[in-house]
């Protein structure tokens, strides 16, 4: 068996990170995937001009904090300091609002999972698109800030969500995972993109009210899990690791929403797992066809 040491000097471990509603939480695994440092951030959303929020000041403070606890274990448990890994990604809570102007800067507050002021572009949409669009989507938060007539939308040249922001930042990619994507926009199982029946149907609805863009020119690209989603860099790298010890251009998996972290971690799209139904069975099912065992 590899030597902690050895594994960290050598960069082959690698690293997650994910921003979860209470807490921020990094964890190194080694070559076998078995976690051999951690390090933890607590943190709370904030509720603010009706709004539920996390100040983005907050994220990186949190980032760094988290990123530093682990880096102390690190080195307490082997002597050296964690410079480089073999790979790293980031997950967090699905959903929400976060738009940005061509800066990269927040455009509105960050709008979390949490919010449900978004009851009639849901509804709207959903009909339009006879696709279900729950209240925490995305697209809801866009649409009902279209209706609202908020001064900000037209200004939008990337709508992302929390972990598609902090993989923004640190590697300039504008890509999500299509786990995280689907709580954006419905998503086309055929093609593992946006569903493009939906997009000219959205595109129809922004045209009239006057914006610029095009949805798909302001969503993420999306990518299925070990296609390119860019590296980590010296800007990057300085904005986890402010005393300046993490290397650059360390490849990053495609920011996934913590669905798919939630399913890893518990074995739940481990091979021959039986599928999970829901919502659950009833106890006694009617008499079919109207429910089926």
């Amino acid at each position: 068996m590899m030597e902690l040491k050895e594994i960290i000097t050598s960069g082959q471990a690698c690293l997650g990170i994910e921003l979860g509603s209470t807490r921020i939480k990094a964890v190194l695994i080694g070559p076998d995937h078995t976690p051999i440092a951690s390090g933890d951030h607590s943190w709370e959303n904030r509720y603010e001009n009706g709004v539920w929020t996390y100040h983005l000041d907050d994220v990186w403070t949190g980032l760094q904090n988290a990123y530093a606890r682990l880096s102390a274990d690190v080195e307490a448990k082997c002597g050296e300091k964690l410079t480089r890994v073999g790979a790293m990604g980031f997950s967090a809570m699905m959903h929400g609002y976060l738009p940005l102007d061509a800066q990269g800067e927040p455009l509105a507050p960050f709008r979390t999972w949490r919010n449900t002021m978004t009851a009639q572009a849901a509804a709207e949409l959903t009909e339009r698109f006879s696709f279900n669009i729950p209240q925490r989507w995305s697209i809801a938060h866009l649409y009902q800030a279209m209706l609202n007539g908020e001064e900000h939308v037209k200004d939008i040249v990337y709508l992302t969500t929390l972990a598609g922001y902090v993989h923004y930042k640190l590697t300039g990619k504008k890509v999500l995972g299509v786990g995280e994507a689907s709580g954006m926009f419905p998503i086309d199982s055929s093609t593992c993109d946006y569903d493009q029946g939906m997009i000219d149907s959205f595109d129809a609805l922004a045209a009239e009210k006057g914006y610029p863009w095009k949805l798909r020119d302001i969503l993420p690209k999306v990518l299925s899990a070990g296609e390119d989603a860019g590296f980590l860099t010296p800007e990057g790298a300085k904005l986890l690791d402010p005393t300046g010890a993490l290397q650059a251009w360390i490849p990053l998996a495609p920011p996934e929403g913590d669905a798919g972290t939630g399913m890893a971690a518990t074995n739940a799209v481990a091979p021959r797992t039986p599928p999970t139904r829901w919502p659950p069975a009833p106890a006694t099912c009617p008499p079919a066809p109207a429910c089926s065992p």
